[in-house]
This record gives C-alpha cells, structure tokens and sequence, in this order.
C-alpha cells in the first residue's frame, strides 16, 4: 500500500468518527424528569471547528476540518410501569470541509447532506415517578437514577466507492447509566456509558483502487460525563461541563490500527434562557480539554426549543 493511500485510510478511518463526535457533544441535565405528557421540539445548529490529532497515524500536517449540522430534535415524556420516562428522535444535516498537507501536498474534502439519524429512550429507576401536571408541580428533585438506549441508525449520505462521507453505513448503540442530584439550585450529573458498533461492510469499496469489498470495524468506546449546574430561575440555569472517552480502535479489513484508539475529553459550558412560557434558547460552547486522537474541535451550539403538555401515551 503506498504512503499516500495509507494516509487516506488514515484520513477516512478518522473522518468516519464525525457522528461519534457529535455523540459525544455534552448534554447537563439528560435524566432530569419532566411531566408526563411533555413534549418539545428543538432546532439547534451546531459548529464544530478546529485541528485534527493524528497522533503519528500518518505525515499529514495542518490537519483541520469544519462541520456545520442542523439538527431537529423531538422529545416525549411518558410513563413506563409508573416511572418516568422519555424518547428523543433526532435527524441532522451536516454541512463538513477539512484540509490538510497529505505528503506536502494540499488535499481538501467537502460533503453535504443527511447525517445519522438517532433514537434514545430513557427510564427512570429510582426518584422520579411518572407524574401529571398538578403533581408534578409539587415534587422536588433529590436523587435520580435512570437509564437510557442511545441507537444510531445508517440514514446518512453514504458512497462505498468514495473514502469520506457523512453516514457511517453502520449502527451504533450507547448503553448509559445516569445519576443527577439535586440540592437547593445546585443540580450535579454524572453519566457512564459504552458506544458499540457494528460492522461497515462496505467501506471504500468498488472502486478503482479497491475493486473488491472493504470492511471497517472498531472497537467499542467507553464514555464518561459530568456536569454541575445552577438553577438561577425555573428554566433559567448554567452549566459546567466536562466528559472523557477512551477506545475506539479501528481495523481495516481486520488489520488492527492501535494508533487510533482514543483517549479524550472534553470541558465547556451550557446556558438555557427562556423567554417565553413555551419558548427557550439554549446556548453552549465546549473544547477538547485533552485529544490523543481525533478532532480538537471547539463546538459552538445555538438551540430554539418550543415545549408543551399534551396527550400521553397509553
């Protein structure tokens, strides 16, 4: 295999990861409950700007990329054998440039389109039962425990021929055990949790170069998250944010690449400001705090959400 093509598995081994990367975005507040019967619908853009580790993996310089994605969210609260509980859909639109000095020579990629769409449902295991309105109005957080199922699906803009995309072509799974706290207007987060993925059967395949079928796999991803926040009003608070992730290692037709395994974090900070009954903004602003491998991107994300009461699910 020649440098400069091992250069490019390396490139699209790390590219491959976008959706990872903004899996691993920092979310305050995820297993905090809310009525049964609550709805919202979030519109959120996302900027993710900055270098690209490769941590020797091959001579590319000046590495750096951008990635731009629109995402609509909704979100369902509901009851599960009298426990709280919600489901969050999400499909998003990803806008990605990046460049870089390939062996001295300037190399540039750009690709748009739908990314991988995502499902979550989380439940409640101990401190928030399923609540109406008039309940819930009178209830005050202690300690939650809940648990919840990330599932990333291949809905994104995918090419087997071509070595950067958006989509994965693979799913990908996030068991996560959650923990928040409350005391007084101080609420404490803290999350653990193991990405699984499956196999790429098609990766840079039929092409040219790669005539035949190429498969990618990579080893599961371990996640750690935590966040510390104030309430200064209800709906009105800010956050401290911070996570680690470590793993990951990819394989190309089963040919292990141990430079590759991850072992970053990152720290940042969220703000959510109402200003309507209905009506929310939610602004947040994270940067890689450590990166072995992988994207050092600072992440600036801009949210509308509109949230109401509605009809439960039976």
């Amino acid at each position: 295999m020649k440098t400069s093509f091992r250069c490019l598995i390396a490139l699209g081994f790390l590219l491959c990861l976008a959706s990872v990367l903004g899996a691993q975005s920092l979310s305050p507040r995820a297993y905090v409950i809310t009525p049964v019967g609550s709805n919202a619908v979030t519109v959120s853009w996302d900027i993710d700007t900055g270098a690209i580790q490769f941590n020797n993996t091959a001579p590319i310089a000046g590495a750096s990329g951008t990635i731009n994605a629109f995402l609509p969210t909704y979100y369902h609260a509901l009851s599960l054998c009298g426990r709280s509980a919600n489901v969050l859909v999400g499909l998003p639109y990803a806008v990605g440039t990046f460049q870089g000095l390939v062996v001295g020579r300037e190399e540039s990629v750009y690709r748009s389109g739908l990314d991988d769409g995502f499902l979550r449902f989380s439940v409640n295991l101990k401190g928030g039962p399923a609540m109406k309105t008039p309940q819930f109005a009178k209830w005050k957080q202690k300690t939650l425990l809940g648990v919840s199922l990330f599932v990333q699906a291949p809905t994104g803009q995918y090419d087997p021929t071509k070595l950067i995309n958006i989509g994965t072509n693979r799913w990908a799974f996030k068991p996560e055990f959650g923990y928040s706290q409350s005391w007084g207007h101080w609420v404490l987060d803290a999350y653990a949790a193991v990405w699984f993925f499956t196999t790429n059967p098609e990766y840079f395949s039929h092409n040219p170069i790669f005539p035949g079928t190429n498969v990618q796999t990579q080893a599961p991803l371990g996640a750690f998250e935590g966040h510390l926040s104030y309430d200064f009003k209800p709906r009105l608070w800010a956050s401290l944010d911070g996570n680690f992730y470590f793993g990951g290692e990819t394989r190309f037709n089963g040919v292990p690449s141990p430079t590759t395994r991850q072992q970053n974090s990152r720290v940042g900070v969220t703000v959510s400001i109402p200003f309507s009954k209905h009506q929310a903004v939610k602004v947040a602003y994270s940067n890689g705090a450590y990166v072995r491998f992988g994207g050092d991107f600072q992440a600036v994300s801009i949210g509308w959400q509109y949230s109401w009461i509605g009809k439960h699910f039976r």
